[in-house]
């Protein structure tokens, strides 16, 4: 698809996110797909964001990632809600302090974080900028995908989406999530980040000793390639030729097979 098609869809379905839902969120990683996502949002309605942000804060974020995400939220005039598992956290019960494997800190600071500002907003819509060619699990999503009660992803009973018809009707309690990048492939986003100069945190170009970031997440479990990348268009070149997975640097998807999907099912972004 052109970069104008796939924007076209992605603010087709931001606007009818929004007139169906009136407690809606969008998460915001500060990766580059998420802050895409946040680009078109700003589009779609004219320069304002008119939902909060959510950002999940494990504490554990590159420091960097927080000053970009404060500044833009200063710059763009953001509402942000910033979660946190504050008792995972003091309790130990974390990666990096040794007392949990890589999947169970991400399901504490992650998945219950994000579950606990959902609950405490009561939004029934969230916006996530996930895409299906990132990983195996989200290529079975759907644009308007349904979650219960616990958050937990039913793969198995997903709602069809012919001619553009979504299920936008929620149970008390629950909450559908919306994918507006899901038809967008890796290549696709920096395509877009060059037409359009999205500003995107530096780490993910190369540095003095010829790494960088193709995923971003906690500082613990998030590894740079190699690379000598250092702009936009030499990103694009290099991904027109690279064969490495983007999240090849993503420490909790080879902790086990399954271990990303069985996340994702509980709720997981």
């Amino acid at each position: 698809m052109l970069l104008d098609e796939l924007e076209n869809q992605s603010i087709y379905l931001l606007r009818e996110a929004f007139s169906q839902f009136e407690r809606l969120a969008m998460l915001w990683s500060i990766g580059k797909d998420s802050t895409v996502l946040l680009w078109l949002a700003r589009k779609a309605f004219f320069g304002h964001v008119p939902f909060p942000l959510v950002h999940v804060d494990t504490r554990y974020k590159i420091p960097s990632m927080i000053e970009y995400r404060d500044r833009l939220c200063r710059e763009w005039k953001l509402q942000l809600i910033v979660g946190c598992n504050d008792a995972a956290l003091a309790g130990g019960r974390t990666y990096p302090q040794g007392r949990a494997t890589r999947v169970e800190c991400c399901s504490a600071l992650k998945k219950d974080a994000l579950q606990a500002v959902l609950h405490q907003h009561g939004f029934t819509g969230v916006i996530v900028g996930v895409r299906r060619d990132e990983e195996p699990t989200r290529a079975k999503e759907r644009y308007f995908s349904p979650r219960d009660r616990q958050m937990e992803w039913n793969v198995e009973d997903q709602p069809p989406e012919f001619w553009d018809q979504f299920q936008t009707d929620v149970a008390p309690g629950t909450h559908i999530r919306i994918h507006p990048l899901l038809h967008w492939t890796e290549l696709n986003i920096w395509e877009y980040i060059e037409r359009e100069k999205v500003p995107v945190i530096p780490l993910y170009f190369a540095n003095e000793r010829g790494e960088r970031y193709r995923s971003i997440g906690c500082y613990p479990c998030t590894f740079p390639v190699k690379s000598s990348a250092r702009t936009v268009a030499e990103i694009v070149a290099e991904l027109r030729q690279t064969r490495t997975p983007e999240r090849a640097g993503r420490a909790q998807d080879q902790e086990s097979e399954a271990a990303f999907e069985q996340l994702r099912r509980d709720g997981y972004m």
